[in-house]
């Protein structure tokens, strides 16, 4: 009887040890977790950034406000007749 009990706590052992370190157990269980919830957190960041991209896009395709915007700003242009002033801030007050 005292043989049958070791046999049996040393296969308990050994698959505690698979269990806990052997290859699919435990620990590469809450690896994979962690690495699936990482991933899913940047796919939510870059789902975001691809709503604005396509919104502007959008934007651009179908409005002339855009284009305008982005031609005023980028490139400093501005409409015949109209008058540009620019405003630089000085570095050090005047004394």
């Amino acid at each position: 009887m005292r043989i049958l009990t070791l046999i049996l706590l040393a296969v308990l052992c050994t698959l505690q040890y698979d269990l806990w370190r052997g290859k699919n157990g435990l620990a590469e269980y809450n690896e994979a977790q962690s690495y699936v919830t990482r991933q899913m957190d940047d796919n939510e960041q870059l789902v975001t950034r691809n709503a604005l991209l396509y919104r502007e896009i959008e934007d651009l395709n179908k409005g002339l406000a855009a284009v305008e915007e982005l031609a005023r700003n980028d490139l400093g242009m501005i409409k015949p007749g109209e008058t540009f002033y620019r405003l630089l801030l000085a570095d050090k007050p005047s004394p």
